[in-house]
């Protein structure tokens, strides 16, 4: 007689009151965070927000100095949790001299129920370099293989640190479409991005850290109406100095073609200005702001911190 298994938790991963440093440098500092099944959860923050710290804590890589890590109900490092655990560390690579499709094989000889060879190399593009060796490989084939081997042993819960570094457009957008096929079959998701896109394509939830604390959590599009910023974009002789002075500016770019664009928590505001001030200008535009201007507002203008919810992070902690 078979007895089933006991059935898994809402929560898969969680940290709670985690304190994490490294020597004299403080990494997370009390932050709780958690991502329950079904959900895609993107985890932005600046270089050294402590990002990738809080990923190895969950993967079971690192242990925290205080609080609680949580894989499944379970300690991240026991076997039983980890095998439900599907993971690309950021840093990471395969053997030089074995193939391809050796590589594989050996991934998924340590799980019940993996998905056939063949199967996983087609859906990444990587079918016609099954027999080559994988330190013949160029980056963005490599990268796509780490991905794939994070999906063979069908796990419920795939951590992504960066995933689509290195790949180009295509090869991005094939990868997308394999996590969203994970996505769709029930999986779970928790990703780290520097491409702003990728989390507004992807995630469903977006946690935001920096400064020692979440900053923000909630829904791509609550996301955006936690921060008041727009978009002012227009062609003008003023140099973006005259704009960066003003109180509502949050920053200020030229585009390749010339034109000044204002993120600006009051584009009225912003408007007003080049209008009472008799700025020359055309070809006015106003946005809402995308999740990376929210993103920047989030990081560099003072917004206020989540209750309850602290990380630390300095520019080596990662």
């Amino acid at each position: 007689m078979t007895i089933p298994s006991p059935p898994l938790p809402d929560v898969l991963a969680r940290a709670c009151g985690v304190c994490k440093s490294y020597g004299p440098v403080t990494a997370l500092d009390g932050i709780d965070f958690a991502v329950t099944a079904g959900e895609t959860v993107g985890l932005l923050g600046p270089n050294g927000a402590g990002k990738s710290t809080l990923l190895n804590l969950l993967s079971g890589l690192r242990q925290p100095d205080s609080g609680r890590v949580e894989l499944f109900g379970r300690d991240p490092r026991s076997p039983l949790a980890r095998q439900l655990l599907g993971t690309t560390p950021q840093a990471t690579s395969v053997p030089a001299t074995l193939r391809v499709r050796e590589t594989v094989d050996f991934v998924g000889s340590h799980y019940a129920d993996p998905v056939p060879t063949g199967e996983l190399l087609d859906g990444f593009g990587l079918g016609p370099a099954a027999n080559k060796q994988c330190g013949g490989l160029s980056g963005g084939q490599q990268r796509r293989l780490l991905v794939a081997l994070a999906l063979v042993g069908r796990p419920r819960l795939v951590i992504l640190d960066e995933p689509t570094t290195g790949l180009d457009v295509e090869a991005r957008e094939n990868l997308w479409e394999r996590l969203a096929d994970y996505r769709a079959g029930g999986g779970t998701l928790l990703i780290t991005s520097h491409y702003l896109d990728e989390i507004q394509t992807l995630a469903s939830r977006v946690v935001v850290i920096n400064g020692g604390a979440v900053v923000a959590d909630g829904q791509v599009d609550e996301i955006r109406s936690r921060v008041s910023v727009s978009r002012v974009s227009f062609h003008t002789a003023r140099p973006a100095s005259f704009f960066e002075a003003l109180p509502e500016t949050v920053s200020v770019s030229l585009s390749p073609s010339g034109a000044t664009t204002v993120l600006t928590h009051d584009a009225d505001a912003t408007v007003r200005t080049l209008v009472r001030r008799e700025v020359d200008f055309r070809g006015l535009e106003v946005h809402a702001a995308s999740l990376e201007e929210a993103f920047i507002s989030l990081t560099h203008s003072g917004a206020a911190p989540a209750p309850d919810t602290r990380s630390m992070d300095r520019k080596a902690a990662r």
